[in-house]
């Protein structure tokens, strides 16, 4: 007892305290900042070897505070541990190159995938886990505590009251994590103004301000323009929409990014309104706000949206459309990735998307030896999860067809996510998309990982499309029947060579392997001539002059 009456239960408060009174020598009363003054900000509130949280989304950046951190002494701050979702700037990595940083807990990488996997084998990079978002957001509050959050915002008042508008995305995440445990918030913003629009943060969860000298960089990720769509994505997209969502009834769904996915958009209001799938199939989504939907949304196919975060170009689009997309109060759309990913996890019926290799078990990854791309949210909604209890239609149907319940559940019904990977066999510089072994193992040794990162595993994956057909792996009744089934649609990779079309012929007759034409579809139809939008141009005429797309999808 004596000694509980004597230990100190503030310590993390008294810290944060002496740095808040060191960083106030500097900035002065109030929470403003000069942006001149940043630097020495950063060195003031930063100690060697604190977790640090430099707000990095898919698309949203706080750039300028990352620049700035690349300039303090790294004899004064050095050895960070970076704790945040993505790794998207130079900035990010040149932080490693002066010994600032050393060691990074991530879920994305986009751009620095290449960078940072040379860094890692370098040893300038000390690599924790690749993360997806929930589980990396759910570290926050537990061993991934952020000492020092650097978020950003569109704008700010003088109170510290933050407005992050469409591109909310993992700011309250971020900013409860750290603000909570006593940490040190500071936002950079667009801009400091008398009244804001709304407030999405408050003030008294925000330390210090900063008016960046421009605005945060925005990256459109999920912009794709339909003039680079293939007629071999347009194939696999016809086959998905008739032998997946029709066939399963598929409302609620989750694209992730890719030609592919964008495919499917732009074929809804066309090919899918020739199938008679209007209000019988994707109805609800979680996703960014895709540009490639705007004709299924203006033909009426979409009838709720929860985004992610924003998309650079599409604000004023969701802001006219509330009825489908969620929108403020003040009339100005928000996203929350910690949201979307719950919805993504739990209330979607189907996650589809694509992938860099997938295994003879059917495995996939996104992380090879030579780029370490990350896994986004992909795992949250790429996997059957366990904990769901409300019942659908597609789920349900799913559920029954699966070929292995019974061996681990006996008689007990469940239903079952669809998860559905679009592949080529073979992608650019023909590279195979199916694979022997992945590049995983190889990152596994490497970058002394526990286990290989691998994106989806094969006992979650339902679905694979490629320009061979669709294996229905749930079906399988065994993993040999799983490894045959992947064989039959892999083309001629070194995976695809092994199939035995005996045995793909047995697949096929007991409806685990489906080719085109067992679906009714003739390739020769798969054309852009069914792309409700042709390009770029088609999108915003759709959109009513309301989707402004940025400058480098122009061209007209």
């Amino acid at each position: 007892m004596q000694e509980t009456q004597q230990r100190q239960w503030d310590t993390l408060r008294q810290d944060t305290a002496q740095r808040m009174a060191a960083a106030q020598e500097i900035t002065g009363p109030g929470k403003l900042v000069r942006a001149k003054d940043v630097v020495k900000l950063l060195e003031a509130v930063i100690r060697p070897g604190d977790k640090i949280n430099l707000e990095g989304n898919n698309q949203k950046q706080a750039d300028f505070l990352a620049e700035r951190l690349c300039r303090v002494d790294p004899k004064k701050v050095h050895g960070l541990h970076l704790v945040q979702s993505a790794i998207a700037l130079d900035s990010h990595t040149k932080l490693f190159e002066k010994g600032i940083a050393e060691k990074i807990d991530f879920s994305y990488s986009g751009a620095q995938a290449g960078k940072l996997a040379q860094a890692v084998q370098e040893g300038k990079v000390k690599l924790g886990d690749i993360h997806t978002y929930l589980e990396l957001f759910g570290r926050y509050f537990v061993d991934l505590i952020p000492r020092v959050a650097l978020v950003a915002a569109y704008q700010a008042d003088k109170d510290g009251n933050l407005y992050t508008g469409s591109n909310t995305e993992d700011t309250p995440v971020i900013v409860e994590a750290t603000k909570f445990k006593q940490g040190i918030v500071i936002a950079q913003v667009n801009e400091v103004v008398d009244h804001l629009p709304r407030v999405d943060i408050p003030g008294d969860w925000v330390d210090f301000v900063v008016q960046s000298p421009r605005p945060f960089y925005l990256e459109p990720l999920f912009t794709r323009d339909p003039a680079l769509i293939t007629d071999a994505q347009i194939l696999r997209a016809m086959m998905a929409i008739k032998g997946i969502y029709a066939e399963y009834g598929v409302q609620t769904v989750n694209h992730g990014i890719g030609f592919d996915t964008a495919a499917i958009e732009l074929l809804l209001p066309t090919y899918g309104e020739d199938l008679g799938l209007k209000g019988k199939i994707c109805t609800s989504f979680a996703l960014n706000p895709h540009p490639t939907l705007i004709p299924a949304i203006e033909s009426g196919w979409v009838q709720n949206i929860h985004c992610f975060g924003g998309e650079l170009g599409m604000e004023e689009y969701v802001k006219a459309r509330p009825d489908v997309f969620f929108v403020g109060p003040d009339g100005s759309p928000r996203s929350n990735r910690t949201y979307a990913q719950i919805a993504g996890h739990y209330a979607v019926d189907l996650f589809i998307g694509g992938t860099l290799q997938i295994d003879e078990d059917g495995n996939s990854s996104t992380a090879t030896a030579s780029r370490i791309a990350g896994f986004g949210g992909a795992p949250n909604m790429g996997c059957d999860p366990h904990g769901r209890r409300h019942a659908s239609q597609a789920w349900l149907k799913c559920g029954a067809e699966s070929g292995m319940a019974a061996s681990t559940l006996g008689g007990m019904p469940r239903g079952k996510r669809l998860v559905v990977q679009l592949q080529e066999t073979f992608r650019e510089k023909m590279a195979p998309g199916f694979v022997e072994r992945l590049d995983a193992w190889e990152l596994k040794e490497k970058a002394g990982l526990a286990l290989p990162p691998v994106m989806i595993y094969g006992d979650d994956l339902t679905h694979i499309v490629t320009e061979e057909g669709i294996a229905y792996l749930h079906k399988c009744r065994s993993l040999e029947e799983r490894r045959a089934a992947i064989r039959a649609v892999a083309g001629y990779t070194k995976v695809g060579l092994k199939a035995d079309p005996e045995e793909t012929r047995a697949l096929r007759a007991d409806g685990i392997v489906k080719t085109p034409e067992d679906l009714g579809i003739d390739p020769a139809r798969a054309n852009r001539s069914l792309l409700a939008a042709k390009n770029v141009r088609d999108l915003v005429k759709w959109s009513g002059g309301l989707y402004q797309p940025p400058g480098k999808f122009k061209n007209w």
